[in-house]
């Protein structure tokens, strides 16, 4: 892999990342697809939108649909049909969120499959095999994600551990042109968040994410830990915001020094009817949009946008027809990767705080809800 950082503007970075599948621009957002697939699109939609890498989820997929499947037909990214470059999460997470069905130790992550019940231990050697086995261009250690909240001392020792387990994952990597994260783990302890970067750095990687957040803490928290490792990680290294966020988030994530997003927030919005557009946020089931004749977003151009009208849109969500969930992630992913657009572009003309300005009085006020083309 190779990332080449080509212009700055104040803290924000414009970069390029050269993977085995393809080349990004950064800073980007990635499009999820747990399971192989971004829900309701076909690799052809994503095309179509833009997106030039999207995410898989180790611990979904070694579940289902096995990797004696994937390992058949030569990677993910042959089963699925895409072939631009694909990162996937450890798995960590995931197992993270299981609560009861799982517990931790110094071999790893001991859960029960929430498919049939069967008892799995993912080691951080089974989670890179698999890993290398679906061929994605980047993989993520397999690590701990510090609940919220925790003490210092439960911070820490969960830090640790997840240090441990990423020297296991980088001494089992056995294919050099796939790239390997480690991961910023420390809770909201700055100086642990600082431990652990340095830590990974020792160990190198190629790249470097910041886990552990979005799971309780307050936005100040949030940003306060982004920059405590942003602060210590290496320039000439991208950096990854896991699991982050609102369009403000990401906007508020670069202006720290983070290169690389994903989140479910746009896919899982589009499909409970909420809308992000360039007015705020539009929640379509609302009565105001019965007789709307104009577009979603007038400033979009996205498919959606160019075709349908608001009403016809609401139309579709209240009826409960499947085309609206296509048509609805289409935009939120569609707004998502231009604004990552926007801000590339920003930072290239050395005007990203005027950006980031505007995104802050859009979604500070936007608890609002963008005006119907009918009252305004």
């Amino acid at each position: 892999m190779c990332y080449t950082r080509l212009v700055e503007s104040g803290g924000a970075r414009r970069g390029r990342l050269t993977l085995a599948h393809g080349t990004v621009e950064t800073p980007i957002f990635m499009p999820v697809g747990t399971v192989g697939a971004v829900k309701s699109l076909t690799p052809e939609d994503l095309k179509t939108i833009g997106a030039s890498i999207i995410l898989g989820n180790t611990y979904h997929l070694y579940l289902r649909p096995g990797m004696e499947v994937i390992e058949a037909f030569g990677g993910l990214h042959k089963f699925i049909g895409w072939d631009r470059p694909l990162l996937t999460d450890s798995g960590g997470f995931q197992i993270f969120s299981l609560g009861q069905l799982n517990k931790l130790d110094e071999t790893g992550a001991h859960f029960q499959s929430h498919l049939d019940g069967s008892k799995i231990v993912l080691t951080p050697e089974l989670a890179v095999k698999i890993q290398e086995t679906i061929g994605s261009d980047i993989h993520m250690v397999l690590d701990e994600c510090t609940p919220y909240p925790a003490t210092r001392q439960q911070a820490e020792t969960s830090m640790q551990r997840s240090m441990r387990w990423a020297a296991r994952c980088r001494r089992a990597k056995t294919r050099p042109e796939l790239c390997q994260f480690g991961i910023v783990q420390g809770g909201v302890y700055p100086d642990l968040r600082q431990a652990s970067a340095r830590a990974l750095m020792d160990i190198g990687f190629e790249g470097y994410a910041i886990g552990g957040l979005s799971v309780g803490e307050t936005k100040h928290e949030m940003a306060d830990m982004t920059a405590a490792s942003t602060e210590v990680l290496p320039k000439d290294k991208p950096r990854y915001l896991m699991g982050v966020g609102t369009p403000l988030d990401l906007v508020e994530g670069v202006n720290l020094g983070v290169d690389m997003f994903d989140c479910v927030m746009p896919t899982r919005n589009g499909r409970n009817g909420s809308l992000f557009t360039s007015e705020g946020r539009v929640n379509i089931k609302n009565q105001r949009y019965r007789f709307d004749a104009g577009p979603l977003d007038p400033a979009c151009r996205c498919y959606t946008c160019q075709t349908f009208s608001r009403a016809y849109l609401r139309h579709l969500f209240i009826a409960g027809e499947l085309t609206c969930l296509r048509l609805f992630t289409i935009h939120n992913l569609t707004y998502y990767l231009d604004l990552m657009a926007r801000v590339r572009t920003a930072i290239e003309a050395d005007n990203f705080a005027s950006l980031l300005s505007a995104e802050r009085d859009l979604w500070r006020s936007s608890v609002n809800e963008a005006k119907s083309s009918v009252e305004s």
